[in-house]
């Protein structure tokens, strides 16, 4: 049976909005008073979940909450999430940033964290003195970061300015350099947020290829988190799925993948008026099947429903927009170029079904919002994020190039199918 890396014993972790600490004097001595009485913190009873499709009323939010997992030794785990479920939270009280507000870690071994590109870089000291720095601050004697010196300037691919100041550094030299610093030197457990994304492709697919050597060859513990499901795949055995601080999911990273998805599709989505009911949004692909995971080069559509409750007069458009992982808007498909009216529907209900063309998106993940516009254009109705769906790479090949093209910000004229149900 392998040994435990990491155990994490009802983790939680409470911020006060707009206020930098604890807040005020009063809270720290309302504080202090219950707890050499020996009670509870007061202030753990209260605070929300860190919901941003909710507004809140108090002033404190939950990051994390109640967090409880065992990693053993070796294992390559994939924490995912939405933007705001408590990944890199999680990752800085691992690597003693911050405290957590309740709970406890047990680690067996050194960590090596590479939270932010340049984490533990002085600006002003080259990229040199910069690797013996950040080893040192990662526990390292003098004698292994030497050993290992020429290895890390090799792998960072900055060996022409490894004398220079890291201030003139460029960003991805900065986190080439951070991160071969950080997999190459003898930690037992390498923590890596989604700084990888500042690195162009191919640096990412060696980075890739290192944090699996790391953890399949060396037999070292590796924590990543991504936005990219392929990566994640590719990389890791084990899977963390975080939803507004809370754990879903702990098992393997199929299953957390899984569950990302399908918790992400949002047909639960509702508004209603005199003149309409909007009834459900999807995305389908052959078969009419709907779909989370689209192979590049698969038709696909998006179908959603609509009943309508006064046909005199009336008339409506709409917009599909797709962004892509980091939240930028990358094409939307809307009824701007018909007159943003779609007319001469008697009462009922109505399924439309709105045609991808074929190899527009790159693998990726995508969310959509649904803008629903009236008479006069104005808008309606904003669903936000209403469906969330996966694309990769079946190995098809255009051209000199794999895969399918980005989009890029682009209006896309919709090819609609309007059916009576």
């Amino acid at each position: 049976m392998k040994e435990l890396a990491i155990i994490a014993e009802n983790i939680s972790k409470q911020y006060r909005l707009g206020e930098v600490g604890t807040g005020t004097i009063t809270h720290d001595l309302n504080r202090f008073w219950h707890k050499v009485r020996g009670k509870e913190n007061p202030y753990l009873k209260i605070g929300e979940a860190n919901d941003r499709t909710s507004v809140g009323d108090s002033d404190y939010v939950w990051s994390l909450r109640d967090i409880n997992f065992e990693i053993e030794q070796g294992d390559a785990v994939g924490i995912i999430g939405r933007n705001g479920a408590g990944k890199s939270t999680l990752l800085k009280l691992l690597s003693k940033v911050t405290k957590p507000t309740t709970g406890s870690f047990k680690v067996n071994g050194r960590i090596a964290s590479l939270l932010e590109v340049g984490t533990g870089f002085n600006p002003e000291m080259t990229g040199r003195e910069n690797i013996y720095l950040n080893g040192a601050i990662l526990g390292m004697r003098r004698a292994e970061i030497t050993r290992k010196f020429d290895e890390i300037v090799a792998f960072s691919g900055v060996e022409r300015y490894i004398d220079t100041p890291v201030k003139r550094y460029s960003s991805g030299m900065y986190v080439r350099l951070a991160f071969a610093v950080a997999a190459h030197l003898e930690s037992e457990i390498l923590i890596i947020d989604e700084v990888l994304a500042v690195g162009d492709a191919e640096f990412q697919k060696k980075c890739l290829g290192k944090m699996g050597d790391v953890s399949k060859g060396e037999g070292r513990t590796v924590l990543f988190v991504s936005h990219s499901m392929p990566s994640i795949k590719t990389l890791c055995n084990k899977g963390i799925f975080l939803d507004n601080g809370i754990i879903k999911e702990n098992s393997t990273v199929d299953k957390a993948i899984q569950l990302y998805f399908s918790n992400n599709i949002k047909n639960d989505f509702f508004f209603e008026n005199s003149n309409y009911r909007f009834i459900h949004f999807k995305v389908k692909g052959e078969n009419d099947q709907e779909k989370i995971n689209i192979s590049n080069g698969e038709e696909f559509y998006f179908e959603f429903c609509l009943e309508i409750k006064n046909s005199t007069n009336l008339g409506f458009g709409f917009c599909i927009a797709i962004y892509n992982e980091t939240e930028e808007l990358l094409s939307a498909i809307n009824t701007y170029h018909i007159n943003n009216q779609i007319e001469n529907l008697q009462n009922g209900n109505y399924s439309f079904k709105v045609i991808v063309p074929k190899y527009i998106l790159n693998t990726g993940i995508y969310n959509i919002n649904f803008h629903f516009n009236g008479i006069e254009g104005e808008i309606v109705t904003l669903l936000e994020n209403i469906a969330t769906f996966n694309v990769y790479d079946n190995g098809y090949r255009r051209g000199n190039k794999f895969g399918a093209i980005w989009p890029g910000k682009i209006s896309l004229i919709p090819n609609i199918i309007i059916e009576n149900v």
